[in-house]
């Protein structure tokens, strides 16, 4: 650029300054240099001015942000103030200019040009000095070389400006200049991904007053300039470069889904679609229309899709909207196919299988640092971070170890995951829905144990799922004839539509096709369902009637009398409570209603009522029992391993001259504890695994 020009577009900022930014600059010179270091600009500010000065800015970033910051400096202000080190930070790009990741490209110009990207912040280093300008001083005689550095290397003075001679030379920290830097990894947002595209990452390099903002899990818009680097193997280099970013401002994103391009037609669509009075039944012919049946579990996806009300008290506090839900179900039943159809409908999600997944890989993991000499670490978001705000669809939840589930907890009910790990102490948020899907213990259910005992789940990270359903395959004619005929649909479907898009001989027309494909489509189509989920949650937020209230509040006390005798279970626990709450303002939004009625709490009382019936009734007394999932104990198991203990005590107490209490004669009394000789040889087996009990000598017990 000529230094006519450049004097020229000087003195256009100038004037764009004075016309658009003088409040700004004047609040900048006020605050600089401890509490504001830039000038943030929006470009439809500059474009509105002078476009051909905003369409140079966009594709001279490199040249045109030293000259907007040079008139910056240059603008007229109280003589004791200076902006000498002050930038200008260009945000809010066009939508051409905001570009996809994946979309990078060489032949359509983005290198070197100033770019807007979305995504996730997967990766952050800490904030560490960058050196900008060495002082060098000479070990002879003292005298000072000041030498600019950049990203190519760190560059040495060739000789002494004083004694002329080469060295030896000390940088002296003091005089040289230091900026903060940082390095971000930004990954594609879930939600701009669909089902089966690998996400993709692009590095930034921030400096100055930018670093430190964000943290991993944080969904941002970063402007910068796109650079490339050469990759090496070993010590050689490529003809291959990959392509960063040197970031110009970091945006964090409080939209709920900033991908979700939602137009007026989308709109009108949706908002026609919310008064269907079927609504219901058609959300729930859209989920995994392959799959037949299971609609009370389709509903409740539906459900945590659409996710209840988080609310925010006035002492700070935060009660959680989102909904956690588990499948518990034999072999071959669809669950995984379901987990997967939730996690390409739902506008964010994330989706892993427990056998290949870590604590770290859930949570977050601090790992070596990629980006410079691998020798710090920075923190990496795993899978429920990523999630925030979407779902996160975790299969085959019991393949996984103890430990891994138990790093679950804390995100599930806190919605939050605090990290100490290699000198790091920091909390990422994970604001997700759950939903888990396993197998029995022994992998397919047994109908002559409870339920209950078939559960190989903690019961800390049982209780804290709102709705558990299980899934059984028992063979029943009239189902299994339905079920068939719509497997075989299914698929006739599929061979149909194959053979008319790879033959051109099909004797089969597009109608025929269309015809046999209507009777296994989704009544809403995936992506107007993705919209729809994403419109509701954006803008309605319902409260309750007065109406909901007290059907919820009849339910939950009336449940809870059947507990009130001295030796009775205690039925529900107040988590439940909530769960309807967070269900019923779920089933509201299905609607676009800004009220909960009645009719939504009576929907979703008759889940939670069937699943409790499932999962939360104690098998020997048939009533509901809270302890069955809250602890995996109910009370009459309780009771019965109190009981038995006491008659081994009491036996022993008997035979005081015997090493112990002897098995036989526990099994011959067992009925003074209202137990059979069977029942107590189990629950020996159970005590004496759980080492409640142990064998001094064989054939005789004693208590621990």
């Amino acid at each position: 650029m000529s230094q006519a020009a450049e004097g020229q577009d000087v003195d256009a900022f100038l004037s764009f300054y004075r016309t658009y930014y003088s409040d700004d600059v004047a609040r900048l010179a006020q605050n600089y240099p401890k509490e504001q270091r830039s000038l943030y600009v929006d470009y439809n500010d500059l474009y509105t001015y002078d476009p051909d000065l905003a369409e140079r800015y966009l594709n001279r970033p490199g040249e045109m942000q030293e000259v907007a910051e040079e008139a910056l400096r240059t603008y007229d202000l109280p003589v004791d103030i200076s902006l000498g080190q002050a930038h200008v930070r260009l945000r809010e790009l066009p939508r051409e200019n905001t570009i996809d990741i994946r979309g990078i490209r060489v032949s359509d110009d983005h290198i070197g040009a100033l770019v807007a990207v979305q995504g996730i912040v997967r990766k952050a280093t800490d904030v560490r000095p960058k050196i900008v300008e060495a002082a060098f001083e000479c070990q002879r005689c003292g005298t000072m070389t000041y030498i600019p550095q950049n990203d190519s290397g760190f560059q040495e003075p060739h000789e002494c400006q004083g004694c002329e001679r080469q060295g030896p030379f000390r940088v002296n920290n003091n005089e040289s200049k230091f900026i903060d830097s940082q390095q971000l990894r930004v990954q594609e947002s879930p939600e701009g991904l669909r089902g089966g595209e690998t996400p993709q990452s692009i590095d930034v390099n921030l400096e100055d007053d930018v670093c430190g903002k964000v943290t991993p899990g944080d969904h941002v818009t970063v402007v910068g300039r796109l650079e490339m680097e050469q990759v090496t193997s070993g010590q050689e280099k490529t003809t291959v470069f990959d392509p960063y970013m040197e970031g110009v401002s970091v945006v964090i994103e409080d939209e709920e889904f900033e991908d979700m391009d939602i137009t007026d037609e989308d709109k009108q669509e949706i908002l026609e679609l919310s008064t269907h009075e079927d609504i219901y039944e058609e959300m729930v012919a859209s989920v995994a229309p392959s799959i037949y049946g299971y609609e009370q579990e389709k509903l409740s996806m539906i459900l945590q899709l659409f996710s209840g009300v988080t609310k925010h008290l006035p002492d700070g506090s935060r009660i959680r909207g989102d909904l956690h839900m588990l499948l518990i179900g034999d072999p071959g039943t669809g669950k995984s196919q379901m987990l997967s159809y939730i996690r390409n409908i739902a506008p964010r999600s994330v989706y892993t299988s427990g056998k290949g997944s870590s604590s770290a890989g859930l949570t977050a993991a601090a790992v070596r640092d990629d980006f410079g000499d691998g020798q710090q670490w920075t923190l990496e978001a795993g899978a429920l971070v990523l999630a925030d705000k979407g779902i996160a669809a975790v299969d085959e939840l019991d393949k996984m170890r103890s430990e891994d589930r138990s790093a679950m907890h804390e995100a599930l009910e806190q919605q939050q995951i605090s990290v100490s790990k290699a000198g790091i102490n920091a909390t990422l948020k994970s604001r997700c829905s759950l939903l888990g899907a396993a197998n029995p213990k022994y992998g397919r259910f047994d109908q002559y144990e409870p339920i209950g005992e078939q559960i190989d789940l903690e019961p800390a990270l049982i209780s804290r799922f709102d709705l558990i359903f299980t899934v059984t395959d028992s063979p029943d004619p009239d189902h299994d004839a339905k079920l068939a005929d719509h497997i075989l649909t299914t698929n006739y479907a599929g061979e149909l539509n194959t053979q008319r898009e790879r033959m051109a001989t099909s004797n089969f027309t597009q109608e025929q096709v269309d015809e046999v494909t209507q009777e296994v489509a989704p009544v809403i189509d995936a992506e107007l369902l993705r919209k729809y989920i994403a419109y509701s949650k954006r803008n309605c937020f319902p409260t309750m009637t007065d109406e909901a209230r007290a059907a919820i509040r009849e339910f939950y006390v009336d449940l809870r009398s059947k507990g009130a005798d001295e030796d009775a279970p205690v039925p529900v626990t107040a988590r439940k409570l909530e769960a309807l709450v967070r269900l019923s303002e779920a089933s509201a939004r299905v609607r676009l209603s800004d009220t909960v009625e009645e009719e939504d709490a009576t929907r979703v009382i008759d889940i939670v009522r069937s699943c409790l019936q499932d999962i939360g009734v104690d098998p020997e007394t048939g009533q509901f029992d809270a302890d069955v999932v809250e602890t995996g104990t109910s009370k009459s198991q309780r009771d019965r391993i109190k009981n038995i203990k006491e008659l081994i005590g009491t036996i022993a107490d008997e035979y005081d001259d015997e090493p112990g209490a002897p098995v036989d004669t526990i099994l011959e009394r067992a009925d003074e504890v209202g137990m059979d000789a069977g029942k107590a040889e189990k629950e020996l087996e159970k005590l004496r695994t759980r080492g409640e009990i142990y064998e001094p000598q064989s054939g005789y017990v004693r208590t621990t």
